[in-house]
Formats: C-alpha cells, structure tokens, sequence
C-alpha cells in the first residue's frame, strides 16, 4: 500500500506509512523462528557428536562423600578420585585415576611388562602383591588389600602418590584369584577396575623359564644372590648357562594344563572390562603398547625397561634333553612351540 503524506501547516510535514497485513508480518516471524530452530539443532548434533568421539568417561566431579562414579559403559575407563588417608593428594586432589590389575602367571612376562607401564610419569604398577600369603587367606583380606591399593595408601617404590593417573598391580592367577574369582570380579565391576591378561602363547619357553628360575632359587648363580630378573647381558649370560631337563613323559599334560588354566580365567573375568595381551607380541610389535595406554586412558609416553631377556635362541640350545621334548610334541598341537623365536 502506498504511503500518504499529510500537511498540518506550512511548517510541519508529517508521513504516514500505510498499514501492514497482520498476515505478512506473522508470516515473518515464523520464518525467523524456524531458522533460530535449525541453527539451534545443528549445534546440539555437533556437541553430541564430539562427546561421542571422547574415549574416556569423567563420571562426576570430586565431592567430599564421592570416591568412585557408577561405570555406564563397560569400554570406557572409569575416572575416580581416591582420597588416601595416610597423605593429601595436595594439588592433584582435581586429577582423576584410573584402576587397573595385570592377570597373569610366573615367568610370562609380567615383571618386564609392569617396568614398562612404571616407566610412565603418572603410572604406578605396585607389583606381586599377593604373593604374601597372608593378603590372601581369605576373601576378606583380599578385598581390605586391594582397597588400600586402589585408595593409594599402599606404597611401593613404584608409587607415584600424589599425581598418579593409573593405579594397579600384578596379581598370578595361583594368588587366590581363581578360588575367589566370584567375589573379585563382583569388586572389579563395582569399582570400575580394568584387568589387563597377559599371557605367553609359547608354553614352552615359559616351562623353560620356570624351571631355570627354579633351579636358580637354590643355585643362586649370581654370587651367591637369586635374581628372578636382570639388567644386564652378563647377567644373562650366566642364568642361561644353566640348561634345565624338561619331563617328556608329563609334558603334553602340563601344557594343556597351563593353556586350561588361562582358558577358565578368561571364561571368569569375561564380564569385566579388560584386554588380552601376549608377551610375545609385545615383544615383536611395540606398538601394543600404545594400545594398552588407550585402553588405561593415559597419555601415550614412550615406555622403556632396563630388564635383559634371559633365554634367547632356539630352545634346542637351550634345553637339555631336547631330543626327547623334540620327539614329545613332535605331531601334536604344540609342535609350533619348537621353532617358534623372538
């Protein structure tokens, strides 16, 4: 509609603008509310989309009467923060940690493993803490064990106290863990724990390595001093001089009671949140290590130890009875066992 103008007197000069339709100007608003709505919904599906893309689950803040969240989703780690009584966490009271275990058995590369996850600025690995006998004698003693570990008031040389962002240990299978494995893996799941197996795929050579630290025990090669691990290639040297004799006559029975053992494990703790690992891969393929940092959470840090392997070679050089063990597996399913090397 046209505008008129309107002349009160020579002085004044007023302009009138014409009336809008009511309809127009509904019409207007509407379209400006649907694109305030798109605009809107496009940056709702962007933040949903990044917190989807996030690999770590802050469950809650620290509050005075809150240690640990509820675990929502079982491939996520926990963030908890403990409140140890016998220090304050001081700054690092806001910085969350992560609880972890490492399942394993003797001589399967669980000591070098764990020097390896120490070696991180903010890990802290506390070692065979049920091989005293007295932490496991019941369920009961088991549960307050692993509550001062998890609360960081258990101290190792490996303890990084105050600003840890994972805390665990190493716990062998024959350490009461089987015979207790319903309660444990009930505790594993309410305080959001994650197990890391660590298994050697080579029987054979782990049968090597029990009975040459078996035999060292009492031997005691090292001048006078039992070492189960080395730092040097001297030390070495002299461990694997010694060349144990395997019993053929049990040994296909002792490997698939090893291999059962680990099977039944697993078949326990499936409902936890963990991750399988070999030592031989990690031997071979450092880059799982990089894996089992995401899987912790952690920042990725190169990972070092100071431990020199101690049976290198073929086992043929190494065990002294070889053309019995040669013949035993021979035709059987452990017949890689024999010329597997790393």
């Amino acid at each position: 509609m046209a505008e008129y103008i309107c002349v009160l007197n020579k002085d004044t000069l007023i302009i009138k603008p014409s009336k809008k339709s009511p309809l127009f100007l509904r019409t207007i608003v509407l379209l400006f509310a649907m694109v305030c709505g798109v605009y809107i919904c496009t940056i709702c599906i962007k933040q949903i989309s990044s917190v989807t893309k996030m690999n770590i689950q802050v469950i809650g803040s620290p509050s005075p009467d809150t240690n640990i969240g509820t675990q929502q989703e079982p491939q996520i780690p926990i963030l908890h923060y403990p409140k140890p009584q016998t220090f304050s966490r001081g700054e690092c009271t806001q910085n969350p940690v992560r609880f972890f275990v490492i399942l394993s058995m003797q001589r399967s590369g669980s000591g070098w493993f764990e020097t390896l996850l120490n070696s991180h600025i903010n890990v802290s690995s506390n070692g065979e803490i049920f091989s005293a006998i007295e932490r496991r004698k019941n369920i009961s003693t088991i549960i307050q064990t692993l509550e001062k570990v998890y609360n960081l008031d258990f101290f190792t040389s490996a303890s990084k106290n105050e600003c840890s962002a994972a805390v665990g240990f190493k716990w062998m299978l024959n350490q009461g863990l089987i015979e207790h494995h319903e309660e444990i893996v009930e505790y594993f799941k309410h305080r959001g724990i994650s197990a890391i197996f660590l298994f050697r795929r080579n029987l054979l050579r782990r049968m090597v390595s029990m009975l040459a630290n078996s035999y060292d025990r009492y031997a005691k090669l090292l001048n006078g001093i039992h070492k189960s691990h080395v730092h040097s290639q001297q030390e070495a040297t002299t461990l694997s001089s010694y060349k144990p004799v395997i019993n053929s006559t049990s040994l296909i029975n002792d490997l698939r009671e090893v291999g059962s053992a680990a099977v039944k494990a697993l078949e326990y703790f499936n409902s936890t949140r963990h991750i399988v690992l070999y030592y031989e891969d990690l031997v071979t393929n450092r880059t799982k290590l990089k894996d089992v940092q995401e899987f912790l959470g952690i920042p990725r840090m190169k990972l070092t130890s100071r431990q020199v392997k101690i049976h290198k070679g073929p086992l043929s050089d190494i065990v002294k009875n070889w053309n019995d063990v040669n013949k035993t597996l021979s035709g059987t399913e452990y017949e890689s066992f024999l010329r597997s090397d790393y």
